[in-house]
């Protein structure tokens, strides 16, 4: 079975619709010794056959032809590299974050956010003005085990850099082992809830639908932002005191609106819960159970929104002693083996693209579709779970490299050239923008965002 087969017989999909399906391949798209090209197409295509599939169940008409370009997806993936703001490049990684060698082998840390960044230094006995030497010197005094649960336990973010052997033997990695890529359950009942026709061009299947963006980084945004790309009204919702880094916001930004709210706020709770019962669609991306006291656990909300759609997403999983941990893209492969096989003797390696972020939220957006397809005829509410590691095990398992057909049309194409071709400008309340248009296409549907992003917390805590 091919990826993109195994990852839509995972999201319910009808087999017969594989065949809508096209992809161009690119040598040189996203080159690793892990499947990652593999593993992004399907993800992308999967997207967009949701996409295709839910134009059809609104207006009855033929599922539309989907085509997937290796060039467009590798441009897509990377594309917090080719965003400018006015002609600037972001940084990606803050200086602390990165691999460090420790007294037995090798520690990855995360420190962007300035609050990660406190905890840190202050786990390893450092000022919070420490530099680079500084947290080198004291990484190599110690085990790594030592720093990643020293770091933990003050609030921080470290992993020690594990083989694939070393990650089966730990107790996350056999919690999470052989759990499926993704879950999508029926978790309530609720009315069939029949999407409006479409009108007008291009036809934006998530069009009428209110979507509360409750995530941060990457994986949750991506997501959002593909729904916003299809029509949804897309509204983030982010802690006035917990602002995102503004260039990443700016890339997963598009089509969407951020508000800010305080939840222990009366007036501001009131607000949320005002905002909560005309949502069709929650994605949460915090850790498990970190947003249940707001009411926004599975069962609790389908019992009070019947129909909605529940996406959570988390870094570890939700099961295993890391269930409740903060997590990253860059912090998954380094503890579930991706940084040791793309890596040399030397030194621990890294995928070309955050995959398990672009790819994982390329998958719950598809997971959400698929729902609201079904929600469409057959009523109810549906819970989504989603988890790096489970994507991290697709990829190093061989599910994302399948090499068999999916059904559809193979075109060998010209080799990946670059991303120019596939970058785009316009003007934005933060600048001018040049940024990377989306993988997920289909006939008849949108090549670019209605709206560019705005500031972090600009927009009133309200739906369109």
């Amino acid at each position: 079975m091919s990826a993109t087969a195994s990852a839509w017989t995972a999201l319910g999909g009808d087999p017969a619709l594989l065949s809508r399906l096209s992809v161009v391949v690119r040598e040189g798209a996203l080159p690793a010794r892990l499947p990652v090209i593999g593993l992004a197409r399907a993800c992308a295509g999967v997207c967009a056959l949701a996409a295709a599939e839910s134009v059809a169940a609104r207006d009855g008409r033929d599922v539309p032809a989907v085509r997937v370009d290796d060039g467009a997806v590798a441009t897509a993936f990377t594309s917090e590299r080719h965003l400018r703001v006015d002609g600037r490049a972001p940084v990606s990684f803050a200086p602390l974050s990165r691999f460090w060698p420790a007294a037995d082998g090798w520690v990855r840390t995360h420190a962007n956010y300035p609050h990660h960044r406190a905890a840190l230094t202050a786990s390893l006995g450092l000022s919070e003005r420490a530099d680079a030497d500084a947290l080198a010197a004291a990484v190599a005094e110690r085990t790594a085990t030592a720093v990643e649960e020293a770091v933990y336990a003050a609030g921080g973010l470290a992993v020690a850099v594990r083989d694939p052997a070393q990650w089966a033997a730990h107790p996350q990695g056999a919690a999470v082992a052989g759990r499926p890529l993704l879950v999508r359950e029926r978790i309530g009942d609720g009315p069939a809830r029949p999407l409006p026709s479409l009108a007008g061009s291009p036809l934006r299947p998530a069009a009428g639908l209110r979507v509360l963006d409750l995530t941060r980084v990457v994986a949750g945004p991506v997501a959002t932002r593909t729904l916003a790309l299809l029509g949804a009204d897309v509204l983030r919702v982010d802690p006035p005191r917990l602002p995102e880094l503004a260039d990443q916001h700016t890339d997963t930004g598009f089509g969407k609106r951020s508000a800010t709210l305080d939840l222990d706020d009366r007036t501001d709770r009131r607000t949320f819960d005002e905002l909560l019962d005309r949502a069709d669609v929650v994605v949460t991306g915090y850790r498990p159970g970190a947003l249940d006291r707001f009411g926004l656990g599975a069962r609790e909300l389908a019992a009070r929104r019947p129909g909605v759609v529940l996406a959570q997403l988390s870094a570890w999983g939700g099961s295993g002693p890391w269930a409740g941990r903060r997590g990253f893209d860059s912090l998954v492969q380094a503890a579930t083996g991706i940084a040791v096989i793309e890596g040399s003797p030397a030194r621990p390696g890294a995928l070309p693209a955050q995959a398990l972020d672009h790819g994982t939220g390329y998958l719950l957006a598809a997971a959400v579709l698929r729902s609201l397809t079904e929600r469409a005829t057959a009523g109810g509410s549906y819970g989504v779970r989603l988890a790096l590691t489970q994507t991290a095990a697709w990829l190093t398992g061989g599910g994302a490299g399948g090499g068999g057909r999916h059904g559809g049309r193979v075109e060998v194409g010209s080799p990946y050239d670059g991303p120019a071709r596939r970058l785009v400008e316009v003007d934005s309340p933060v600048g001018r923008l040049r940024y990377a248009l989306p993988p997920v296409s289909f006939a008849g549907g949108p090549a670019d965002w209605a709206r560019p992003p705005g500031r972090w917390g600009g927009d009133r805590a309200r739906w369109s």
